[in-house]
């Protein structure tokens, strides 16, 4: 997970110059997702998806590992990896996208600012375009996004087991919470300097 983070996190510095706190990274942010069905009610939550922001480029993404939604059941748990998203043959989700509507001057550091996010959401190795609704917020110096969509199984050809799929609902609410830092660039000093000439 550290190595996809820091390729998470260099894919973004290569997309746009160097400028002090444009960048935004976490490695905590938080997936739930609920689903309300007449059978039993299914939710699980994630709280080691990394996420990188870049506000220069307008760019995001964010990587979530299957294995780590924790379920209130176990049983529940193992059903999730092995029967409906196949953990062990996609053991990631990912979404890679663009920030839409922010302001002209830049994001203002005080006060919500409603936003949309479109790209690319890849779950059980299947990828569609979406396009969500979503807040970005300065608190204390630290970028906070959110999300709230859903999320259709059948579009990414999760099989639901014939027995029970009359009392699973058809889509399942997604809920994304990120408070991510500021990456700034590194000092002078530590930049690679060009090696001298000889007279």
């Amino acid at each position: 997970m550290k190595r996809l983070f820091s390729l998470l996190a260099a894919a973004l510095l290569l997309a746009a110059p160097l400028s002090a706190q444009q960048r935004y990274t976490t490695r905590s942010a938080s997936i739930d997702f609920f689903s309300d069905a007449p059978l039993e009610d299914i939710s699980a939550k994630n709280t080691q998806v990394t996420a990188a922001i870049d506000l220069l480029s307008q760019q995001l993404a964010f990587v979530a590992t299957m294995k780590d939604f924790a379920f209130p059941d176990g049983l529940m748990q193992a059903h999730f990896n092995e029967n409906f998203v196949e953990s062990e043959k996609y053991p990631r989700a990912t979404f890679s996208g663009r920030l839409l509507g922010i302001p002209d001057g830049g994001l203002p550091t005080a006060g919500v600012v409603p936003v949309e996010v479109e790209g690319d959401l890849t779950i059980h190795g299947v990828k569609r375009r979406v396009r969500v609704p979503g807040t970005l917020e300065f608190i204390d110096k630290q970028l906070v996004a959110k999300a709230k969509f859903s999320v259709a199984p059948a579009d990414y050809k999760i099989d639901i087991p014939s027995l029970i799929k009359e009392h699973i609902a058809k889509s399942v609410d997604i809920t994304v919470y990120a408070v991510c830092s500021p990456q700034l660039a590194p000092p002078v000093s530590q930049q690679q300097a060009a090696p001298p000439t000889r007279p």
